[in-house]
């Protein structure tokens, strides 16, 4: 029985530890939910799928138009009819009733080559949409890469208190025995008992910033209060980024700079279509009609009791436009100069762009700076500690002294994790204008 219980009550205990444990979330889980369930995302696809709706009817504009019509009636009359002789005539309760039925068939065969500008447009369109799906991406990404490391540096911030958490308990037990052998001070113990429980509550309110962070995950990724999770709590930093690869074909991979320019070639297209309404249009009409007439009686001798009639026709339509208050010239200006303000707004944004990625560069080799410096700082800072600590337990040295040497520290530890995030966001940000984040 006893050695039953040796190997069940480590099997429990391994299951309780096994059950508790949060999954280790990795950035590029984070990232694919993202990708899957953000609502920017779906909105986008959501406007995409009209365009490609619209493509896909794309050659239904070289099809011809038929259309098919029918009506009936029923008639009750009473007529009255007098003649230049005298002789009259009256009829009531006439009764008559009529059928009629056409089918028209109308092909535009020639519009000035609108119809093919129509179609080229739709397309253009679909792609415009794809560049929106995309750009909501990259920047869906980079949302979710700067939240994840947030919690990371946060995570760095909660470990580096508990570690000056570890130095304040240590402080209060020197200082209690120092007061228990009788070389210490009571203003000594109960001042590292203040600052041990400040270091409680910094904990307590970095543990709550942890959680709300976890939770703008949760709304970038579109997933309802799940924080059963964790994330890693390093920050990888890419140093090798240059200046020129991120500006080495910018033009062809940025989002918005690919949206400016689908935008002047919709622009040509929209132009092309003004300019074809100058042109004549030739439609091919063909059509099928019956008609049938039932009277019941007549009081004209020569109205017939019954007729029926059907017919086809076929024949060409040229509508040539000759003037129309001169408006097709003020809508082509009007495409004319959208096509000029599309220029202008794509060299602005190349301007815009090529500001934006020389700014964020000089920010990431200063922030690298400020990284390489911190981290030399933080071990100066770490053995200034030590030493201090050494002298303090020898007697040698005020708590003040001590308390400065931690602070330094906690104020290094604190510059470190903010210039290692800093760094990161950055590095994505560089790579967020060159549109790399997704390839």
């Amino acid at each position: 029985m006893n050695s039953m219980r040796k190997i069940i009550l480590p099997i429990l205990l391994l299951i309780t530890i096994s059950s508790s444990a949060q999954r280790m979330l990795t950035l590029e889980e984070a990232i694919a939910t993202a990708l899957k369930n953000n609502f920017d995302i779906q909105l986008s696809k959501n406007d995409s799928a009209v365009a490609a709706l619209d493509f896909s009817f794309r050659n239904a504009a070289f099809l011809p138009r038929v259309n098919g019509n029918i009506n009936t009636g029923w008639n009750n009359n009473a007529q009255r009819q007098k003649f230049v002789d005298g002789t009259e005539r009256a009829l009531n309760d006439i009764k008559s009733n009529n059928y009629n039925a056409a089918v028209q068939l109308s092909w535009t065969l020639f519009d000035g080559l609108k119809m093919f500008a129509t179609r080229n447009k739709a397309e253009e369109f679909v792609r415009l949409g794809e560049l929106a799906i995309k750009d909501r991406v990259v920047n869906t990404v980079a949302a979710v890469i700067n939240n994840y490391y947030d919690i990371a540096r946060q995570k760095q911030q909660l470990k580096a208190i508990r570690e000056q958490m570890s130095l304040s308990q240590e402080r209060v037990k020197l200082a209690q025995y120092k007061l228990d052998i009788g070389v210490g001070t009571k203003p000594d113990v109960l001042q590292s008992k203040v600052d041990n429980n400040a270091q409680r509550a910094l904990q307590l309110e970095q543990e709550r910033l942890v959680a709300q962070l976890k939770e703008q995950l949760n709304q970038i990724m579109n997933i309802s209060g799940n924080t059963g999770y964790d994330v890693s709590d390093t920050i990888p930093i890419n140093q090798k980024i240059s200046l020129g690869d991120i500006q080495s074909g910018i033009e062809n991979s940025n989002p918005l700079m690919l949206i400016a320019k689908k935008n002047i070639d919709i622009a040509h297209f929209t132009l092309k279509e003004r300019k074809a309404e100058r042109w004549p249009v030739l439609t091919f009409n063909s059509g099928y009609s019956y008609a049938r007439n039932n009277n019941k009686a007549t009081v004209n001798p020569f109205q017939p009791l019954f007729s029926r009639n059907i017919g086809r026709n076929i024949g060409f339509t040229a509508s040539i436009p000759i003037l129309n208050n001169f408006n097709n010239k003020r809508l082509i200006r009007q495409a004319q100069l959208d096509i000029q303000y599309q220029q202008l707004f794509y060299e602005n944004q190349k301007s815009n762009l090529n500001l934006a990625v020389v700014n964020a560069f000089l920010n990431y080799e200063q922030q690298k700076k400020a990284l390489a410096l911190e981290e030399e700082n933080i071990l100066l800072a770490k053995e200034n500690v030590s030493i201090v600590f050494q002298v303090y337990k020898l007697n040698s040295n005020t708590l003040i002294q001590l308390k400065e040497a931690e602070k330094s520290l906690q104020d290094a530890q604190t510059r470190l994790i903010t210039a290692r995030f800093n760094t990161k966001l950055a590095e994505t940000e560089l790579l967020r204008l060159k549109g790399d984040l997704i390839k």
